[in-house]
């Protein structure tokens, strides 16, 4: 009698576990800000923004750089447990939800474009801490930035960024309000 009445209470709340309701995306984004990130975050639009692929061009480790773009170009666009994200450029990569009758469910990973556009088109932005590392906190969230956000970024390109990977060290963040 005792195995049966254990068993039944056990089976009760697995039952009441597997009903309890899972995490949405908009339930993260309602989560209370991380208020270390949210001073990176600003309420204007950063001015003198250039396009990626154009920054790209000329930008060089140490140099002050304004960007505009998308967070776009990956599948997973946001680093776990790091304050770092990929920013891409709208004018060369096309996110599946502006492709007509496309019903992609990562539609910010851009994966209609090449792996050479996107690598002129693609930019690591970066929040360091003071020990000079990527923060190991989640930005997703922070002040509404998700995927397809649309967002200025003021930052430092680092001394890593090379012409295979352009790295920017993210002092000031934009997300526009769509």
């Amino acid at each position: 009698m005792k195995l049966t009445n254990l068993s039944i209470a056990v089976i009760a709340m697995l039952s009441l576990h597997a009903c309890k309701p899972k995490e949405s995306a908009s339930d993260a984004e309602t989560q209370a800000p991380d208020p270390v990130l949210a001073a990176y975050f600003v309420t204007e639009t950063l001015p003198d923004a250039q396009s990626i692929h154009i920054a790209r061009t000329t930008a060089k480790p140490g140099d002050a750089i304004t960007l505009k773009g998308e967070v776009i170009g990956r599948e997973k666009v946001f680093v776990d447990g790091r304050a770092a994200f990929i920013l891409g450029d709208p004018e060369k990569l096309t996110s599946c939800d502006k492709n007509p009758g496309d019903a992609c469910e990562t539609p910010w990973d851009a994966c209609c474009d090449s792996k050479e556009v996107k690598k002129i088109a693609i930019a690591s932005i970066q929040i360091l801490g003071e020990d000079g590392r990527v923060m190991a906190r989640e930005l997703k969230g922070v002040n509404n930035l998700k995927e397809l956000s649309s967002i200025t970024v003021s930052g430092v390109v680092d001394q890593s960024s090379n012409e295979d990977n352009f790295v920017i060290n993210a002092k000031q963040i934009h997300v526009e309000k769509k």
